[in-house]
């Protein structure tokens, strides 16, 4: 270190500019009176005596009268402990920096933008662990593998599991026909074209971030039910309607769990439409209290907006765009019948966070 690098290294301790001057010719000097040390360094003569007092103040010298006011360097034992002790703050203080920017803490606004990838992976990651209903998932494979021990703690916890898998076929690396989804996901689709990050946790959490090839690095963190809703329907109609099935852990006989009440109604209208009984219990908030709600009965009918007289029939599997309105179903549990809604019911009686099919017989 030269002596330009040890004044400024000196004034960030703490020093003034003419300090850090005089303390630096008096270390080359030893001792000198006060006239010869302003003659060794750039401190006006005039100002000499106040920076002496102002070093001795802080340790770093002592003066005494010889002739004249005279000054020499202390034993540099204090100095260099406070030096040190400045080092060890200011790295500690870096690293701090350093953590709070890679990894801020989501508190509970509505929407957080985020720098950084790895903030909404690490984000994900967490809130995947904590899924209790459902949970909806667009990622590459590698990003899948490194996910996978949370999904999978999602899946055993009862969690409904979607992930719409990204395999690059230019790109060394996992094939979705290598990958390992039993006991952790629920159902796996496949797509060759580039995917943005989005992960959805029980309607109300949402992550994202733009696929690799995206000239921007940016993540956003919600945490509404509003907008999670919006990036759910990109999820259904760009990530998941239009993707090829490679995975599926449903069975075709009951029971069939459902956390989609217009896919449950895809599923059961062909054969409702055909006398079938079609027993379900549904769990849900009541639309007017807000209350937690389980319910068990009969499905006795279906209704959505698209739906016409030569929509409904055995061979006619509602396509998305007819479900994109209005979705419910009746159910007649002993004495009562409750309309039931999916995500964002409003008319119905019961929102249904899941629907069991129990029974389904011709």
């Amino acid at each position: 270190m030269d002596l330009a690098e040890l004044q400024d290294a000196l004034e960030d301790a703490g020093l003034s500019q003419y300090q850090a001057e005089a303390y630096n010719a008096l270390l080359q000097l030893g001792a000198a009176s006060a006239t010869e040390l302003a003659d060794a360094c750039a401190v006006p003569t005039a100002r000499i005596y106040d920076v002496l007092r102002d070093l001795e103040t802080k340790g770093y010298i002592e003066t005494y009268e010889q002739d004249s006011l005279r000054a020499r360097a202390c034993d540099p034992e204090t100095v260099l402990e406070d030096l040190r002790s400045r080092a060890t703050m200011l790295e500690a203080a870096a690293d701090e920096i350093e953590d709070r920017w890679e990894a801020p803490e989501v508190d509970r606004h509505m929407l957080s933008i985020v720098k950084r990838f790895e903030t909404v992976f690490q984000r994900a990651a967490s809130i995947i662990r904590e899924a209790e209903n459902e949970v909806q998932l667009s990622v590459t494979a590698d990003q899948y593998e490194e996910l996978k021990p949370a999904l999978r703690e999602a899946f055993e916890n009862g969690a409904i599991v979607k992930v719409s898998l990204h395999t690059d076929p230019e790109r060394d690396g996992p094939s979705f026909e290598s990958m390992d989804f039993e006991g952790v996901v629920t159902e796996a689709r496949h797509r060759t074209l580039p995917t943005p990050f989005v992960l959805l946790v029980d309607r109300t959490q949402t992550c994202f971030a733009p696929h690799a090839h995206s000239l921007n690095e940016y993540g956003v963190l919600v945490d509404d039910y509003t907008l999670t809703y919006v990036f759910h329907w990109y999820f259904q109609t760009c990530l998941w309607e239009v993707l090829d099935q490679v995975y599926s852990a449903r069975d075709d006989e009951p029971p069939v769990v459902y956390a989609d009440v217009r896919r449950c109604v895809r599923d059961i209208e062909p054969t409702l439409s055909e006398d079938a009984t079609v027993r379900a219990t549904v769990t849900g908030l009541d639309t007017g209290t807000g209350d937690h709600v389980e319910l068990t009965g009969e499905i006795t009918e279906v209704y959505y907006s698209g739906m016409t007289d030569t929509t409904a029939g055995a061979d006619s599997t509602p396509a998305l765009s007819q479900l994109a309105g209005q979705v419910c179903f009746t159910l007649r549990a002993g004495e009562e019948t409750y309309t039931v809604g999916g995500w964002g019911a409003v008319l119905e009686d019961v929102e249904a966070t899941r629907v069991t099919v129990t029974k389904l017989e011709l």
